[in-house]
């Protein structure tokens, strides 16, 4: 959560079937924001409740690979943006996407 009571809601979400990479947007103690990416597998366990891991299969690194990709470009291009265009001050909200890439 946020300090200001709102929830901290991820910038984009990219997946491919059960392999998802989340991109948050964090503040820096020197007032500029950095982004962290999490990357999880959901699964069934045995009891049929849905479950995630930061642990990958072997087939799972493909599809890994490319919401990986997908978010570095989506980070790449955003910090481009912004310093040309100054994107921070000329977004009057916080936009959210999310992409299902396979």
């Amino acid at each position: 959560m946020s300090t200001n009571n709102t929830p901290n809601l991820p910038e984009a979400k990219f997946s491919a079937g059960a392999i998802t990479a989340t991109i948050w947007k964090n503040p820096s103690q020197f007032g500029d924001d950095f982004r962290t990416v999490a990357l999880e597998r959901k699964y069934k366990d045995k009891d049929g409740s849905w479950k995630s891991t930061n642990s990958m299969k072997v087939n799972d690194l493909p599809k890994a690979w490319l919401v990986l990709q997908k978010a570095y470009e989506f980070i790449v291009l955003k910090n481009n943006s912004s310093a040309q265009n100054n994107f921070a001050e000329n977004m009057s909200t916080t936009s959210y996407m999310e992409e299902q890439v396979a």
